[in-house]
């Protein structure tokens, strides 16, 4: 083992580089490619500087990994966090827009035209086409009172 990685040579970590660019192309998340750039670095810094041991190439590798890893990990973070809390929850984005309601509320329940498409109400009795305000939402059932 320690004669394959005296022989390690700028290309050796260039070759690493494409093998783990390409696992993270195939594999879920964002998390080979951290590496796989650490080692597009060492590759780098071994062509500059050929006379690196095998034991600072692979220190080096290390440490560039473990802070690519955590680098990446805040900017992905950062990324996929939504700056609107309602994002999967269609229905609370209705809360207190007013709608007219497609079919009469009768004990308790009724339906109302949202945009292109109808979903079902709750509210107190009221007729069909009367306005009314969303105030509440559980799933796929909006909460309504009329609307003044």
């Amino acid at each position: 083992m320690t004669a394959f990685l005296a022989s390690l040579h700028f290309w050796d970590w260039w070759i690493l580089a494409a093998v783990l660019a390409a696992i993270e192309a195939l594999a879920p998340g964002i998390f080979f490619i951290w590496f796989g750039a650490a080692a597009a670095i060492v590759g780098l810094a071994a062509l500059i500087l050929p006379g690196m041991g095998w034991e600072i190439q692979v220190f080096l590798f290390a440490i560039l990994a473990a802070v690519a890893v955590f680098i990446g990990r805040r900017f992905a973070h950062r990324r996929t966090e939504s700056r609107d809390p309602a994002l999967n929850r269609r229905g609370e984005r209705y809360i207190g827009r007013q709608f007219t309601l497609e079919t009469a509320i009768v004990n308790g329940r009724g339906s109302i035209k949202v945009d292109d498409s109808v979903w079902r109400a709750e509210g107190p009795e009221l007729p069909a086409g009367r306005r009314v305000k969303v105030v509440g939402a559980e799933g796929t059932i909006l909460r309504v009172e009329a609307a003044d």
